[in-house]
C-alpha cells in the first residue's frame, strides 16, 4: 500500500516540486531567516496561501489583513473537507492530519482513487494517509530547494507557477474519466465559463463556489447517480498486489 500510494502521487510530485521551488525562491527575496519558509511549508501547506503570504509580507501587511485574506482564499478547503467527511469519519487519529493536508491536488487524487479502487476501510485509511503525507513531503522538499537556490544562486521563478494549473487540469481529467457521474463536471465547466465572463476577477473563486454549491443542492436529485446507473457502470479491474 505504501508503494502504491507513492505511485499514485507521482503526478502531484511533478507539480509540487517546481511550484515549491518557485515559492522558496520568492520567499528568499524577503530576506527572512530560511527556517521560516520551511515552517510555513510544514504548518500552512497551501500553495496559493503561501504565495499570498509572501506578497503581503513584502508590503508589510498586518496580521489581521493576512488572516482575513488567507481565510477568504482558502475557504474552498472547507468544502473539500465536507465532501470526504463521511468517508474518513471512521478513521483513527490520522483523519485529522488528512483534513489538515487536504489541498486541491490531494483531494483530486483521493476522489479519483475512490472511484477506481475497491479498498477495504483499513486499506482506504492507509491510502488516504500515505497520499496526504507524500504530497506534504513533496511540497516541503520543493520549498526547501527553492529557498536554497534563491539564497545561494539567485534563481528567478517566472513562469514556474503554471505547473500547478497544468497539474490540476490533468488530475481533473483523470477524475472525470473514472467518475460514474459526470454531471457535476459539466455544471462546473459551464459555470466556470460564465463566471469568467460575468464575475469580477477578484471574487471569481468564491462566487463560483457559492453558485456551484447552490446548484448542486437545488438539483441534487437530478445530479445524483441512480442505482441503475451505478450498476451499469463498468467496475474497474483490481490488481492483486497491495
Amino acid at each position: 500500500m505504501f508503494f502504491k500510494s507513492f505511485v499514485q502521487t507521482l503526478p502531484v510530485f511533478m507539480g509540487y516540486l517546481p511550484l515549491g521551488i518557485a515559492f522558496g525562491i520568492l520567499f528568499s527575496k524577503l530576506h527572512l531567516a530560511w527556517y521560516f519558509g520551511i515552517l510555513s511549508a510544514i504548518l500552512i501547506f497551501t500553495g496559493a496561501g503561501q504565495f499570498l503570504l509572501v506578497s503581503l509580507l513584502a508590503i508589510h501587511a498586518g496580521f489581521f489583513q493576512i488572516a482575513i485574506a488567507s481565510f477568504l482564499l482558502n475557504i474552498r478547503h472547507m468544502f473539500y473537507s465536507l465532501a470526504i467527511i463521511d468517508e474518513i469519519k471512521s478513521f483513527g487519529i490520522g483523519k485529522y492530519y488528512i483534513l489538515f493536508g487536504l489541498t486541491d491536488e490531494t483531494f483530486a487524487v483521493l476522489k479519483t482513487n475512490k472511484e477506481t479502487l475497491n479498498f477495504t476501510p483499513k486499506e482506504m485509511e492507509r491510502n488516504y494517509l500515505y497520499i496526504t503525507l507524500f504530497d506534504h513531503i513533496y511540497w516541503v522538499l520543493g520549498c526547501a530547494i527553492g529557498i536554497l537556490l534563491g539564497e545561494q544562486l539567485g534563481f528567478q521563478p517566472q513562469g514556474v507557477e503554471f505547473a500547478l494549473t497544468a497539474l490540476f487540469s490533468v488530475l481533473t481529467l483523470a477524475l472525470l474519466k473514472n467518475s460514474k457521474n459526470k454531471k457535476p463536471f459539466y455544471i462546473a465547466l459551464i459555470l466556470g465559463i460564465l463566471g469568467l465572463l460575468l464575475f469580477p476577477s477578484e471574487q471569481f473563486l468564491i462566487i463560483s463556489l457559492i453558485c456551484g454549491i447552490t446548484l448542486l443542492l437545488i438539483f441534487k436529485k437530478w445530479i445524483g447517480v441512480s442505482n441503475k446507473e451505478a450498476q451499469n457502470f463498468p467496475k474497474p479491474e483490481l490488481s492483486k498486489g497491495k
